[in-house]
């Protein structure tokens, strides 16, 4: 899944959560679950969420929702082939660009 989100430095938690159509409790969980998300707070102990914490989201999602993996063998996964795992992604993801500017050129045919 390819999130839309305006270029920031931070993010909230409802952003965040719209961004991937799911719970804000879903975005808390995982927060808790996995060791790469890690949100600054602020004084009032509200979640900023980084770039660099969206892409990990990507990633646990894609794991999770996209490929069935459970929470711990995602959480497993990332601890072995994280490096492996981004670079397939991302591989995919310009995959699935590709096909979709193919098929916008095939029907404009």
């Amino acid at each position: 899944m390819k999130v839309h989100l305006p270029e920031k430095l931070y993010y909230n938690i409802g952003e965040v959560a719209k961004a991937f159509e799911v719970n804000t409790s879903l975005i808390r969980f995982w927060e808790k679950e996995f060791d790469i998300i890690k949100p600054k707070k602020n004084a009032k102990g509200n979640r900023k969420f980084t770039p660099e914490d969206i892409k990990n989201f990507e990633l646990i999602y894609h794991l999770v929702k996209e490929r069935g993996f459970t929470l711990d063998g995602a959480k497993q996964h990332l601890k072995t082939h994280k490096d492996d795992t981004l670079d397939t992604y991302d591989l995919i993801r310009k995959l699935k660009y590709i096909k979709s500017e193919l098929e916008a050129l095939k029907s404009n045919l």
